[in-house]
């Protein structure tokens, strides 16, 4: 069963925190970060992303780097000032994208439940990316970004966050982006009870935030070798979460485009994809349902579907950006590892199909993707089942906002 743990989380005051929140870091570049940051020192990307204030040369995983996001979290803590919530609590969690609401628990999730797979991963983890929130983690000793979590629907749950919503607000902000972000805290009366709702989850999904995650484990992994008093109930043994019911979820796709057709010519490439799919023109840029993929080649968009039965494949293998790996993306265009090849990349679907067509058509790549939204059933049969989903399968909307809430460890 899930336990999730209230804390006192450090936040900005209600009427700083648009200022202060910003995007995760992890979904911005070094540049866009940069130009987010820019005429704004409070905001929480010169945290989560302090090489943008170092020159252009810094190595970002270089230890000044992390030196400087301490620097920046004190004085943001000095200055704005964040201050840490007077007694722990459980927080409510509301964003609002195009009419689209999804409303969650802002908690500590167990550390022990991530270890023992109660929390359920669906993705691997790089190395490189776990060094870096690690060490972000143990120089700042506190949580700065919260894993994105989910979980099959608790009504208990949801007559705390009803009631919950009811009373006063801890912020409510529209971002510059249009999203609407509402926070409130949960009541000490009704906190046990939202302790007691959780413990009858029989598990937790890691939606978005598995390197954040790892990085908990291995930093209460250290902190507990380092501490000869450890007792279990320490900060460190709970990670920072917004817990989502599955039913409010918006899972948006996860485009390609790769950037040559590996010696081969465009109808060649139709030729052979017509070996496992049928491919006609298509009646628009997106599919319309699962099996279907959308190519566009030479500024025609082709529908490409599935010849055989997904339904005799297993759970990862059946995925449409699986389909696509094996039969495509593999085999004819030479792209073995998506993880690593330089031929290929991910284009969330929050920005169209638009940025696939502006790309092909500009040169810079030679075929494009359009794929169907994985789904919430998708990735739970998969984690529930212990594989892995191939890499850029789903893409999550709205974002998470960085800052509003911090876990001090």
């Amino acid at each position: 069963m899930a336990k999730v743990l209230p804390f006192a989380a450090v936040m900005p005051p209600a009427d700083r925190a648009k200022q202060v929140a910003d995007p995760p870091y992890d979904v911005v570049s070094t540049e866009e970060a940069a130009a987010l940051a820019a005429g704004n020192p409070f905001g929480f990307l010169r945290v989560g992303r302090a090489e943008i204030e170092l020159p252009a040369d810094t190595d970002p995983y270089s230890a000044v780097v992390y030196e400087k996001a301490k620097e920046n979290y004190a004085r943001l803590c000095r200055e704005v000032p964040l201050q840490a919530d007077s007694r722990p609590c459980y927080y409510v969690y509301s964003l609002v994208m195009k009419g689209h609401r999804q409303t969650g628990i802002v908690a500590a999730a167990s550390v022990d439940d991530y270890d023992a797979e109660i929390v359920k991963k669906h993705e691997k983890t790089r190395q490189s990316k776990e060094d870096d929130r690690t060490r972000h983690i143990l120089t700042l000793r506190s949580q700065t970004g919260p894993v994105f979590l989910t979980y099959r629907d608790s009504a208990a749950v949801d007559a705390i966050v009803a009631a919950t919503m009811a009373g006063p607000t801890v912020f409510d902000f529209v971002a510059t982006d249009g999203v609407s972000h509402t926070g409130w805290r949960v009541s000490e009366a009704d906190t046990p009870k939202l302790q007691a709702a959780f413990a009858a989850v029989p598990c937790l999904y890691i939606a978005d935030g598995h390197h954040r995650a790892a990085s908990a484990s291995r930093t209460r992994a250290t902190l507990r070798d380092a501490n000869p008093s450890h007792t279990g109930k320490e900060e460190y043994n709970g990670f920072l979460s917004v817990i989502f019911p599955s039913s409010q979820l918006q899972i948006l796709p996860y485009n390609r485009i790769v950037f040559d057709l590996n010696g081969r010519t465009p109808s060649q490439l139709r030729a052979e994809i017509a070996m496992s799919f049928d491919v006609s023109p298509a009646t628009s840029p997106s599919p319309d349902r699962p099996g279907v993929v959308h190519m566009y080649l030479e500024k025609t968009w082709w529908r490409l579907a599935y010849q055989g039965d997904p339904a005799e494949l297993s759970p990862v293998d059946c995925l449409d950006v699986s389909l696509l790996q094996a039969l495509v993306l593999a085999p004819l265009l030479g792209i073995d590892d998506p993880r690593t090849s330089k031929r290929i990349d991910f284009v969330g679907g929050i920005r169209g199909t638009a940025e696939l067509e502006k790309r092909v058509d500009s040169g810079e790549a030679a075929v494009a993707f359009s794929m169907y939204p994985t789904t919430l059933d998708q990735l739970m049969a998969i984690s529930d089942a212990g594989a892995i989903m191939p890499p850029k399968s789903t893409w999550f909307e709205p974002k998470l906002r960085d800052g509003l809430f911090i876990h001090d460890i």
